[in-house]
């Protein structure tokens, strides 16, 4: 286990607030050294430890082009591996375009000793989500995997996000796409 120091989490719960933030910026707000700033930066950067993401928010609350997201769970049936399905993925250039689209995000799991895919799928509505999912994603899926690769498929209807990647709660503490400035230091998880 890699132990933050406390120059790291002053300097992570900045960039939590803001990931924008120069590393001068950074230095005034905590106190830390410019210089040690940027070098715990890189260090927490080249150890991937510290990562960037954008965030484009194409649901009604941002462009409007998707008023809806399900999540589906499809289970896979006993011998359909982990190396399989990540191999598929990897190999598999129309992802890239075709699914890029309509999934906002997607994980593997493990249910009931079985591989799953966890799928956050977005549309214009409820139906055009079900007809991606059955008209596109599942057809695709059963000839990579096989036509009785599939096991079970379940859904749900996402009203809204409550928090995000531990810190971030668009309900509470996010204003204008960054996390208010009153936020306590205290209340933002930089690890143990």
């Amino acid at each position: 286990m890699r132990e933050l120091d406390e120059q790291e989490r002053l300097v992570l719960r900045q960039l939590i607030r803001d990931p924008r933030e120069s590393d001068n910026g950074v230095g005034e707000l905590t106190g830390v050294n410019v210089r040690t700033v940027g070098r715990k930066r890189q260090r927490l950067e080249g150890e991937g430890i510290l990562s960037y993401f954008t965030h484009v928010d194409l649901s009604a609350r941002g462009t409007g082009q998707f008023a809806a997201r399900h999540l589906y769970v499809i289970k896979f049936r006993i011998g359909i591996t982990f190396q399989q399905v990540t191999e598929e993925i990897r190999r598999e250039k129309i992802l890239e375009s075709q699914f890029t689209e309509i999934t906002y995000e997607s994980h593997i799991a493990e249910i009931d000793g079985k591989l799953a895919l966890l799928l956050f799928i977005d549309g214009a509505s409820d139906v055009d989500i079900v007809q991606a999912v059955q008209e596109k994603l599942i057809p695709n899926l059963l000839k990579n995997h096989g036509e009785q690769s599939i096991e079970e498929v379940s859904t749900m209807r996402l009203l809204a996000p409550v928090r995000i990647m531990r810190n971030y709660l668009p309900l509470v503490n996010m204003q204008a796409g960054y996390m208010r400035k009153d936020w306590p230091d205290e209340a933002i998880y930089v690890g143990a």
